[in-house]
């Protein structure tokens, strides 16, 4: 702790985004970076607790007090080093994690103003870049097992790289044409630029890994082991009336397209899914159906609108529910809704309308929660208000996705990630495919 008076003195200063007239025109990432002065003086807030939180909300258990204390003393090297003994792809975090460290952090108990954990992990990380202190190792000793890992999402990444580290020969097989799963594919450019990914993953393969591309994996008994780190490839589907009308799309169809354009590739009109000149509506309050309304702003949509079935979160910064240090379930707005967007809660869809087989509106109703009779229970939807009809010609839905299910794999199979715990946070799938590596290696050492 180098500067014991910082918590007190200085207050927390976040990048913020890019001016919103200038970034809908494009899909550039939005957020912005504090210059190397700033950046020193938000870490040196960090209190170095007795009791740090932060190492108990954060799945990777990150030590952001003795790297915050290095990047305050300017030595970017030491701070690296302590990022990345716990977090194999800080640059990928500090891009899009929520920070379950930062409302874990006793300021944010003390005074709501946390440390900026994710804004100074990525520093750190571009730092570590542009000084060359990250190169490919090149004295990895082989020790003649190998392992193929099914799927190249973080789950997959992480466990992949961690293997490797430790000697297996590693071949990754991914069913897309390049790595990163919803990294690549699911999260839009104006939140993580996939020359990030391109750039680890050069890293990983100068080290070793081996990538297969546009490949289904199917050989089990070809290698020492195998971890499946294969997602949640089922959304959560709508099927009311007018489900099959055109404009009625998964949000990751719109979200992996969009990306896929930017990366150069090429699709017909009649394929093409875009907001262009298009009211839309979006069925799910999360993150995914925010990256959706991000997207339709820069595809030229006219209108955008948000619903959510649940109710809306309570507003500021306490949760009465999940108070300190727990994750805080509260309103969140993120950069995508700053760009224009009517968001509404208990609302519940009934109907898909349309034209000639085009989509032209959704009819939608309020509805209300009441506690089960019972006294325990799932609470029960109850019609609140009159039927009505939204209008729109591109639906995305955003609900989430369906848990996988597996059968019964031989003992030298491992699955982590989304693949075995359904959908969550990208630093918890990292963690997970960490847990995967180590379960592996303590396998094959008995064998």
């Amino acid at each position: 702790m180098g500067n014991q008076k910082a918590f007190l003195e200085i207050h927390r200063q976040e990048a913020g985004y890019r001016p919103l007239h200038d970034r809908i025109h494009d899909y550039g990432e939005v957020e912005q970076t504090l210059n190397t002065r700033e950046r020193k003086q938000q870490a040196s807030r960090c209190m170095d607790c007795g009791v740090p939180f932060c190492h108990w909300a954060c799945p990777l258990g990150n030590k952001a007090p003795e790297w915050n204390d290095a990047l305050y003393k300017g030595d970017w090297e030491l701070a690296y080093r302590l990022l990345s003994a716990t977090n194999p792809f800080p640059e990928f975090t500090g891009r899009i994690c929520p920070a379950l460290c930062e409302k874990a952090c006793v300021l944010n108990r003390f005074n709501h103003e946390p440390t900026t954990n994710r804004e100074d992990e990525c520093a750190i990380t571009e730092m570590a870049f542009a000084e060359g202190f990250i190169v490919p190792r090149t004295d990895i000793r082989r020790n003649g097992r190998t392992v193929a890992v099914v799927g190249s999402g973080p789950a997959g990444l992480a466990a992949a790289n961690a293997l490797n580290q430790m000697g297996y020969t590693v071949t990754v097989f991914e069913k897309n044409e390049a790595a990163g799963g919803l990294l690549r594919y699911g999260i839009p450019n104006f939140k993580l630029n996939k020359k990030i990914i391109d750039r680890r993953i050069s890293i990983m393969e100068q080290e070793g890994i081996v990538f297969k591309y546009n490949s289904e994996f199917s050989d089990y008994s070809e290698y020492s082991a195998v971890v499946l780190a294969t997602g949640t490839p089922t959304a959560r589907d709508l099927k009311v009336p007018g489900r099959n009308l055109k404009g009625v799309h998964f949000a990751l169809e719109l979200l992996s397209q969009q990306n896929r354009v930017l990366a150069g590739m090429d699709f017909s009109k009649e394929e093409r899914i875009t907001a262009k000149g298009k009211d839309v509506l979006v069925i799910g309050g999360g993150d995914t159906g925010s990256d959706c309304i991000g997207t339709a702003h820069r595809q030229g949509c006219k209108s955008v609108t948000q619903i959510e079935i649940m109710p809306r979160p309570v507003e500021g910064p306490d949760d009465p529910q999940n108070p300190w240090p727990a994750w805080p379930r509260t309103l969140k707005t993120t950069s995508s809704h700053e760009e224009g967007c009517t968001r509404r809660w208990n609302i519940n869809t009934l109907e898909f309308l349309g034209e000639n087989g085009n989509l032209t509106g959704v009819m939608v109703q309020e509805i209300d929660w009441k506690p089960a009779s019972s006294g325990g229970g799932r609470p029960v939807m109850v019609e609140k208000g009159e039927p009505e009809i939204i209008k729109a010609e591109l639906v995305l839905l955003a609900m989430g996705f369906l848990k996988p299910e597996h059968p019964q794999y031989p003992a030298n199979v491992f699955v982590c990630g989304d693949a075995a715990n359904g959908a969550s946070l990208v630093v918890r799938a990292i963690a997970s495919g960490l847990q995967a590596a180590r379960n592996v290696h303590e396998y094959l050492s008995k064998q």
